[in-house]
């Protein structure tokens, strides 16, 4: 679905232009990240950072206390001065060495993946037996007030509308994924934040200094015009403005965690081991057929 070259491009040309305010919410899913990982009983002793792009990531994991040795996994597209990673990967070729690793951190990154499962599938290798994969995916209703004046606007002009934000994965088909990959004890929940702004043309400026733009791998649509730019901007005022005129944009987050099974993890109980039925939990009576 997502073009490995318009991700690239995408990434490069962020990286020139990114400014150090764009991250802002990286750094909030980064800190929910680390919050998350606080509530879990023990210590790594070795962790990945995995495309954490600007150094909080890495820093967060270090400031655990939790991590014992943390490394740097980038894509080469982003480099620029900073010290260089201890590796270099994409998302759809991770390049890491199986069995290597106890945690695995990946935030904002990995939907762009051109086969999500089989990159899943990659992490899992690389985890040890009881090592702890932590990611977080936009959810659907991601950038959903861009995606629907972007339709308007362009539907004025033209015959119809060709799709213009990235389609993203939803919480039940995200948990599932985890399950197929052969995680065990996979939890999937979802977060929700508003991002206010001047006008569209603020929100389409973060998440192009970003590289979140699109990039899926069908690019037999038309440039969008000036006219049609404009008109979107109009819009999204009209119809997602607060009283001050400012305009919302909605950010949604599937944070995804899973365990590569070990003896020592809990496990369900075998089919009719139970010996409390639940007519009797439910104090009512119950009716075999």
């Amino acid at each position: 679905m997502f073009s490995p070259d318009q991700h690239q491009l995408r990434l490069a040309r962020a990286r020139q232009t990114f400014a150090n305010d764009a991250d802002f919410l990286l750094r909030h899913v980064v800190d929910d990240m680390i919050e998350r990982l606080g509530a879990v009983q023990r210590r790594f002793e070795h962790g990945v950072a995995l495309f954490g792009r600007t150094p909080c990531l890495l820093n967060g994991m270090r400031d655990s206390g939790q991590v014992d040795n943390v490394s740097r996994v980038e894509e080469a597209s982003w480099l620029g001065s900073e010290s260089p990673p201890d590796a270099l990967a994409t998302a759809d070729k991770l390049s890491l060495t199986d069995n290597s690793t106890d945690l695995i951190m990946a935030p904002l990154a990995l939907h762009w993946a051109s086969d999500l499962p089989g990159s899943l599938i990659q992490l899992h290798r690389a985890l040890r037996p009881d090592g702890l994969l932590m990611a977080v995916l936009p959810g659907p209703d991601t950038l959903q007030e861009l995606r629907e004046s972007l339709l308007v606007a362009e539907s004025e002009f033209n015959a119809g509308a060709a799709m213009r934000v990235d389609p993203f994965t939803d919480l039940q088909d995200a948990g599932a994924l985890l399950q197929r990959a052969g995680y065990a004890l996979p939890v999937a929940d979802r977060d929700k934040v508003t991002i206010r702004y001047n006008t569209a043309l603020d929100l389409v400026r973060d998440l192009r200094a970003f590289g979140a733009t699109l990039q899926l791998s069908d690019t037999a649509r038309p440039i969008l015009s000036r006219n049609i730019f404009a008109r979107m901007v109009e819009v999204y005022a009209a119809r997602f403005s607060d009283p001050d005129g400012r305009i919302r944009a909605t950010f949604s987050f599937i944070s995804l965690s899973g365990w590569v099974p070990h003896d020592s993890q809990q496990k369900p109980l075998k089919r009719g081991s139970a010996k409390t039925s639940l007519a009797d939990a439910l104090k009512t009576e119950e009716i075999k057929l």
